[in-house]
């Protein structure tokens, strides 16, 4: 730790230099994101920060500089809140209720439809309920830099990025950089947005572009799972040039990082920003396909191939399916393919529970939280009513090899009673429920399984053979 405090003090004072040349003059405002370098191999397991910068001069120098309001007063509600959460570690109930109340006195449908008056108004409820519970952010930009570095690296002792290290093999890691970035602002109108791209489907290894996208929004909108974005069909009809330009940035990457690449974008008034690029995590059948794919495209050889397949559980990555058809209970987005079937649980202790008798478990959720690893390590399969195929939980799930399925909308959850319905029928803690991540299908009762090779496995073998 003496190390980190130690470049966390050398990278402020640079940056508190840039700051100050920039906000010398309020018309030019500086805003960063602070987030961890950690994100490459633990995806949502560490906190951000985003909207850095905002603050009651420095809003209004934004709305000069952009003529938006609507988008300044956004941020600045966006950022008070954040760091409410991040650094100050408040529950986010209590803005929430805020938000709900101000849509209801508006009279409109949700938070993307409140016009820059009701946001403003909105600011001031959240900095007087932030300041009442003792973390309003301070308005120097130096000190909110310096406040959500630390937060980020304390995130790295965060019980699910914990959690998640244990999982995954990763104890050795020493800890984690922080990464500032100037803000992007997707969230300003109708041609600007947030979203996620893999350079090839992360589920089944097809070679196609696969985007998670929403218009009007920043990136936390997308990979929190908390709103179910559009697709990549979707972004090329709304903005066509920035789709045309995503493609094409996809396939440089992946090219030049030969594999599968996971990238967060977005797009400010017509022009597309790439965030962060890593590689794609995926499941144990798409790790399959895309490793025999790449071979036969000449991006690595062999002998790479089979390292990058030797930690994947050829059991995992058989193609599985229903034995026999089942009357349609409900339609979701499939996030990660595959069939399971299993008794129902509405959290992920009840999971665990579950799965410690022998019994296989299905975690149902209203959104997809990487709050939830625990539940989805032990889980057969997770179906949640909203959220999106590249939220940062469906990410881990797939990674795992579990099934998931995202924004069902026939599915309505009461956490407070541990139950839900499924259109008109009700499902209860323990009953039978299947989820086919082939075609979105939601059914209850009890369906047998049945499971064969993908066809890429007989190539592996025989590689392996020949290697031998």
């Amino acid at each position: 730790m003496k190390a980190l405090r130690k470049g966390l003090v050398a990278g402020i004072g640079w940056l508190e230099q840039a700051m100050k040349r920039r906000l010398g003059d309020a018309r030019t405002p500086l805003f960063v994101s602070v987030r961890s370098g950690a994100e490459r191999s633990m995806p949502g397991m560490m906190d951000t920060i985003l909207d850095v910068g905002m603050n009651a001069v420095s809003v209004h120098g934004l709305i000069r500089l952009t003529g938006n309001p609507r988008m300044a007063f956004d941020s600045r509600r966006r950022f008070i809140q954040g760091y409410a959460e991040v650094v100050g570690g408040v529950a986010p109930g209590g803005f929430a209720a805020l938000v709900a109340d101000m849509v209801r006195a508006e009279g409109v449908a949700n938070e993307a439809e409140l016009d820059s008056e009701a946001l403003e108004r909105l600011v001031e409820q959240f900095h007087a309920l932030a300041t009442r519970l003792g973390h309003a952010p301070p308005e120097d930009p130096i000190e909110q830099i310096a406040e959500a570095a630390q937060a980020v690296y304390r995130s790295w002792e965060g019980a699910r990025a914990k959690e998640y290290r244990c999982l995954n093999g990763l104890e050795g890691l020493k800890g984690t950089a922080v990464t500032v970035q100037t803000m992007a602002f997707g969230n300003s109108g109708g041609d600007s947005g947030a979203g996620v791209a893999f350079s090839r489907d992360p589920a089944t290894g097809e070679k196609r572009l696969y985007v998670d996208f929403l218009a009007d929004a920043q990136g936390e909108d997308v990979v929190s799972g908390r709103r179910s974005p559009s697709d990549a069909a979707v972004l090329a009809r709304r903005m066509p040039e920035v789709a045309r330009q995503l493609a094409e940035g996809a396939q440089a990457l992946e090219a030049a990082c030969r594999d599968v690449q996971d990238m967060e974008f977005t797009v400010e008034r017509g022009k597309l920003w790439f965030l962060q690029t890593r590689s794609a995590k995926r499941t144990p059948r798409a790790a399959l396909k895309i490793a025999v794919d790449l071979v036969e495209e000449g991006l690595i050889d062999r002998k790479e191939a089979l390292a990058r397949l030797a930690d994947v559980d050829p059991v995992a990555a058989r193609v599985s399916r229903f034995a026999e058809a089942a009357e349609l209970a409900g339609r979701a987005t499939v996030a990660s393919p595959g069939v399971a079937c299993g008794r129902a649980c509405f959290t992920s202790a009840r999971a665990k529970e579950v799965a410690a008798r022998g019994e296989p478990a299905i975690l149902i959720r209203r959104d997809t939280s990487t709050e939830d690893v625990v539940g989805f390590a032990v889980a057969e399969g997770i179906l949640t009513a909203i959220g999106g195929r590249t939220a940062h939980a469906a990410v881990v799930a797939r990674q795992m090899g579990k099934v998931c399925l995202v924004g069902c909308r026939a599915l309505a959850i009461d956490e407070a009673r541990g139950e839900g319905r499924l259109g008109d029928r009700p499902i209860r803690e323990g009953d039978w429920i299947a989820l086919d991540g082939a075609t979105g299908e939601v059914s209850l009762g009890r369906r047998a399984i049945v499971a064969e090779d993908a066809p890429e496995a007989a190539v592996v073998r025989r590689w392996r053979a020949e290697a031998a």
